[in-house]
């Protein structure tokens, strides 16, 4: 089935001529960003040569996705604007709220109980509204926007980091809060700041144990995990031709890691060949006749350092596989490497559970790789040492999977299967272990890997590799084993070498499912209630507009050090279940935030009186006072996640002010979309001036102007005070935002 047929028929029908017209306004050869960006101009009448990394730009995407644990909040925003019906197509996706315990069916049985409150919410509001509804247990969000929406040359937004996915089909897919969202679903034009462009040529042709995971493994380790921020990565050279489309989707997916706003692969074979194994064979036709427009040009790929602001080159012949980790992503290490790493930092050298599945690595491909190496296990009797956890990444191919003996090769190794969901990868694992303090070590095929995300264990030190090589250091439950170089010694006494891994791009016998999961929306209205007794869905009000004065002496309500992503924000794990409630998700406000004074979490001076006290907490008692507040953080400040709960509990709890040293582009967004001021320091020193007891002004907002400074003052406990100035980056829209109190208040 082909959803949204005639929207795509107007896009391609179109997208060429928009291209061109683009071309003759900017003067000059395209990258593929570049044409989807300009093709996607709200008003193509604004046609000019936008400044990357300085412009903002008003965009028209294609469509909405969004999961189940935002999806709550977008919805309940949505409701508040007054449209009958989202103006682009959209889909709610269930796939966050299943906790991996089990195994499949008592998990499913279990999520469905749990969270039907949530999940009938979710879809009274998309058959209200005209969106798309995935059941539970459908699968992980972009596998099933890769099989099913996503389209070369498109542009869609989506309520979560990993939306880039789509890349892998050449797709501009975006990450956004659930604010952001809303305004496309309301026909708004949608802002971005004009993206710097990054490109990566691969030469050369995967070949043995290296995967396309290990590309953006080792591009994590070259960029870091902020190097892309307000950039896409863009993939060019005559190695794309050779990666399935899957594996593009699972580079695409990553470059997250790396605070990327996107990243994509030219439209090619790959492509064509997936879109038709996922009967879209129409769809791929019409790409075909328009391919010369789905990539670079030609100047482009000749000439890539006049067109790219940064370009890196990796030969994927001679990749190696790598492992990241422990803790961040981007500590990126050859496999050839890893061992003496792992010996010389005092990692536990025992592999304990490994993981495999996730939005980035649970394609058919990844599950059939993995699979080769866990057949020649079993068949070679070497004992498997640690337990091993697989999550499928849609039905359809866990049904596949299934059919073709895949999952029965798992399971003749000791694997539990569980649900089609993101599981383990987000925190929502039930770990059954003798202790959950302990230091221990498990490698995963995810994506993101900070301490406490996975188990909520700070000491489990998670590494990230690819799903063959997760599964090889299973079998081996030694993180000091290379399957390219060491053998492991079998029941009989033998030693054996496992063999390279071997998989299919697609199934032998085609894709099958037998029910996908899929709901489409109704016609018929009903009343959408929510219990005012509910501890898990809230009406959303309206926050408050500026009272037009400068912010005076607000006390510090913390002062973060070190690494404060969204995970240490607002956690999710257990904290899942009140995403669609603003005041009781608001009790993990900032609790995995390190006080740069004490060294300790969810441990701040409240001055009301004197005390040590959980983040919210005190933050509450501020706001009973009715007494605004000041967080301070360093680098990369919410990292990490789309999820805007980040930037509205601060809203809530009366915290307007967030100063940091610098911002992570999802997150800096949401910032300003609730009303909240984001502000980072001039000089970035000036961070240490601040004391544990401080108040804080910040002033100059009465004349609150794009590209013109504000002041910080401070007021010491001794009756000394410090001013320096600390910059924004606020255009004129972004302040009316703020003057209102949100960006929906200005849409009403």
């Amino acid at each position: 089935m082909i959803f949204d047929i005639e929207m795509l028929k107007k896009f391609y029908a179109s997208f060429g001529s928009r291209v061109e017209r683009s071309k003759q306004s900017v003067g000059k050869s395209m990258t593929l960003a570049e044409k989807i960006l300009y093709a996607h101009l709200f008003n193509q009448e604004d046609l000019k040569s936008f400044k990357r990394g300085i412009d903002y730009v008003n965009f028209r995407p294609d469509r909405v996705a969004m999961q189940d644990a935002t999806a709550q909040m977008a919805l309940l925003q949505f409701m508040n604007a007054g449209k009958d019906r989202s103006a682009v197509p959209a889909t709610v996706h269930c796939d966050h709220l299943i906790q991996a315990d089990m195994g499949a069916k008592t998990d499913m049985n279990t999520a469905n109980e749990s969270n039907k409150e949530v999940y009938d919410f979710l879809s009274s509001v998309s058959a209200n509204f005209g969106i798309g509804f995935w059941k539970p247990g459908a699968g992980i969000i972009h596998q099933v926007v890769l099989e099913n929406y996503a389209f070369p040359g498109g542009m869609m937004v989506g309520t979560d980091s990993h939306t880039p996915n789509a890349g892998g089909l050449g797709m501009v897919a975006i990450g956004v809060g659930g604010a952001d969202a809303v305004d496309v679903m309301t026909g708004m034009e949608w802002e971005l700041k004009m993206p710097k462009l990054i490109g990566v040529k691969l030469t050369g042709r995967l070949n043995g144990w290296a995967s396309p995971k290990d590309v953006i493994l080792k591009l994590a380790g070259i960029l870091t995990v902020k190097g892309g921020t307000n950039a896409i990565i863009e993939y060019f050279g005559e190695g794309t031709a050779s990666i399935s489309a899957t594996g593009k989707a699972t580079i695409c997916n990553m470059g997250a890691e790396v605070g990327a706003t996107t990243s994509l692969f030219p439209y090619d074979n790959q492509m064509s060949a997936y879109l038709k194994a996922t009967n879209r064979e129409e769809i791929a036709l019409m790409a075909d006749a328009i391919e010369s427009y789905l990539k670079p040009d030609p100047e482009v790929i000749e000439n890539p350092e006049e067109y790219y602001d940064r370009v890196i080159e990796i030969d994927l012949s001679a990749l190696e596989p790598h492992i990241n980790g422990p803790f961040t992503p981007d500590a990126a290490t050859p496999i050839s490497e890893f061992a003496a790493k792992v010996k010389e930092n005092g990692y536990p050298r025992k592999m304990e559970v490994g993981l495999i599945g996730s939005c980035t690595n649970s394609s058919y491909q990844d599950l059939s790789r993995a699979a080769s190496i866990a057949r020649q296990a079993y068949s070679d009797k070497l004992k498997v040492a640690a337990p091993l956890i697989i999550n499928p990444g849609s039905e359809q191919i866990r049904y596949t999977a299934d059919r073709d003996g895949l999952l029965a090769s798992f399971e003749n190794i000791g694997a539990v299967i569980m649900a089609n969901a993101c599981g383990p990868c987000i925190g929502q694992w039930k770990r059954h272990t003798d202790d959950n303090t302990r230091k221990n070590s498990i490698v995963t095929s995810f994506n993101r890997n900070f301490a406490k995300r996975a188990d909520g264990n700070p000491n489990t030190h998670a590494f990230v590799a690819s799903p063959e090589l997760t599964m090889a250091l299973t079998i081996a439950g030694d993180l000091c084993f290379n399957p390219l170089t060491d053998t492991l010694v079998n029941e009989a006494g033998e030693q054996i070498m496992l063999q390279e891994p071997k998989g299919t791009d697609f199934p032998p016998n085609g894709f099958a499912v037998e029910d996908n999961g899929y709901i489409a929306p109704g016609e018929k209205k009903t009343e959408i209630k929510i219990n005012p007794e509910s501890a898990r869905l809230q009406v959303l009000k309206p926050f408050a507009s500026w009272d037009g004065n400068d912010l005076l002496e607000m006390p510090l309500l913390i002062k973060a050090e070190g690494k404060c992503t969204t995970d240490h924000i607002s956690m999710a794990g257990p904290w899942l279940r009140f995403r669609g409630h603003l005041e009781n998700i608001s009790d993990n406000m900032l609790m995995g935030a390190v006080n740069a004074f004490n060294g300790k979490t969810n441990a701040v001076l409240n001055q009301l009186n004197g005390g040590y006290e959980a983040v919210s907490s005190v933050a509450k008692q501020y706001k009973a006072k009715g007494i605004s507040s000041i967080v301070v953080a360093e680098e990369n400040y919410g990292e990490g996640s789309s999820r805007e709960h980040a930037a509205m509990e601060p809203r809530f709890l009366n915290v307007k002010v967030i100063l940091a040293k610098s911002f992570a582009r999802i997150h800096e967004t949401n910032l300003k979309k609730q009303g909240m001021l984001a502000v980072t320091f001039n000089n970035k020193s000036d961070y240490d001036k601040i004391r544990e007891n401080d108040h804080i002004s910040i002033v100059g907002l009465r004349s609150f102007a794009p590209n013109k400074n504000l002041t910080a003052i401070l007021y010491h406990a001794d009756g000394t005070q410090e001013s320096f100035e600390v910059v924004h980056t606020y255009n004129e829209m972004q302040i009316e935002w703020f003057k209102a109190g949100s960006a929906l208040n200005v849409t009403k």
